[in-house]
């Protein structure tokens, strides 16, 4: 069932808000009209194309926030970082990621992103990887865009280890799930520093 113009468009500023992230292609087919429209309605409201929302929200630098790893190093770009408590990236899927013959990603990248996070949450000098228990959910394509989120599960001080979690997503589907224990160098936890 198609909506009026004013109230498409005021639902799309809703949804862009709550998901920065989301192609003109999917809130097309949201909204049941062509990417064109969808294209002439961002203008009108004067809402960046995808590129240029994901580059003004990365540029909240994080460079000041990741101590246990260069930005650089990460794998993914990370949008969003509360240290020892959560963080997310997005990686977008290119051919360079996958094979060839079927154009499906190659695991060893999606499971570098979830790695690299769950690295990144970490408030210490030092995080390694002492253990992880990886689940992969589906296979992921050429052009698809993974979320991955990481989420603090808990922190063993006299060990100098947390555990946390990352699930990556494509759209709303689950593609891959970890549970990284991770050895930290400073057994303080942020709250105790």
């Amino acid at each position: 069932m198609r909506v009026s113009k004013k109230n498409r468009q005021r639902q799309l500023i809703e949804t862009i808000k709550e998901n920065p992230f989301i192609t003109d292609e999917d809130l097309a087919e949201k909204f049941s009209v062509s990417v064109q429209t969808i294209r002439l309605d961002r203008l009108e409201l004067a809402i960046p194309e995808l590129r240029e929302r994901i580059k003004s929200v990365a540029e909240k630098s994080f460079e000041d926030e990741v101590k246990s790893l260069p930005l650089e190093e990460v794998i993914g770009e990370i949008i969003d970082i509360e240290l020892d408590q959560n963080a997310i990236s997005i990686f977008d899927v290119r051919k360079e990621h996958v094979f060839q013959r079927n154009l499906i990603a190659r695991g060893h990248h999606l499971f570098a992103q979830a790695n690299s996070l769950a690295v990144a949450v970490i408030n210490d000098e030092l995080a390694l990887t002492a253990k992880a228990a990886i689940q992969f959910t589906r296979s992921v394509k050429e052009g698809e865009r993974v979320v991955a989120k990481a989420r603090v599960t808990e922190t063993f001080k006299e060990q100098g280890r947390t555990m946390v979690e990352v699930v990556s997503y494509v759209g709303q589907e689950m593609v891959f799930k970890g549970n990284f224990e991770m050895y930290r160098s400073n057994k303080k936890t942020k709250d105790e520093s």
